[in-house]
């Protein structure tokens, strides 16, 4: 298994890295065109504030080869939200291979904690990305954007609003909890990734 992991302007990769470890798979981190293009599949993870890391991206034309690869891709957090069609995090233009828009959740409507940090469940689970993971699971989250439920939601959570926990469209998934920091079904989900896309 060639597994790269996509090495660009945001954080978290160490634990990417680290959770793979775990469940014996060794991944590449690079932002060399060649290299993403022929592996056998792609993480793209991601923390960090979506224009200066969409900046990042365009500068080195990597939006464009992701929106061209043809192996599996997913992407994490930041990484999903980019693939996104645009994020209100500063206004910002996404990659745009998924129709859902992200938006900022509103603290003021319900005196909601921005961002959202914790465990939360996650249910109406579509795809082999979640064979093995029951309805109504924890996984760990933080964020304060969120993807809006759309024609591509393969999951869903709720924090204060129903959202997409995971999207899929054709080779790319992508999931706003952090799978790495999820314990077992955070492993199982990687697992699937890596095992049954």
């Amino acid at each position: 298994m060639d597994l790269k992991i996509l090495k660009y302007n945001a954080g978290n990769i160490q634990s990417v890295l680290y959770a793979l470890e775990r469940i014996g798979v060794d991944a590449i981190v690079t932002d060399d065109h060649d290299e993403i293009r022929s592996a056998d599949k792609v993480i793209f993870p991601g923390v960090g504030e979506a224009s200066s890391a969409m900046r990042y991206l365009r500068d080195r034309k990597l939006d464009i080869l992701l929106k061209d690869l043809r192996q599996p891709v997913l992407g994490i957090c930041l990484g999903m939200q980019l693939m996104c069609n645009s994020s209100e995090e500063n206004d910002t233009s996404c990659i745009g291979i998924f129709e859902e828009e992200v938006k900022l959740f509103r603290p003021e409507i319900s005196r909601i904690k921005v961002p959202q940090i914790g465990w939360n469940n996650i249910f109406d689970l579509h795809t082999p990305l979640f064979d093995s993971v029951p309805d109504q699971s924890y996984c760990y989250f933080v964020h304060s954007y969120y993807a809006s439920l759309g024609s591509h939601t393969i999951a869903t959570t709720e924090y204060v609003l129903p959202y997409s926990a995971a999207l899929h469209r054709d080779n790319f998934y992508g999931v706003q909890f952090h799978p790495e920091k999820s314990a077992t079904v955070g492993e199982q989900i990687l697992r699937n990734f890596i095992e049954k896309i």
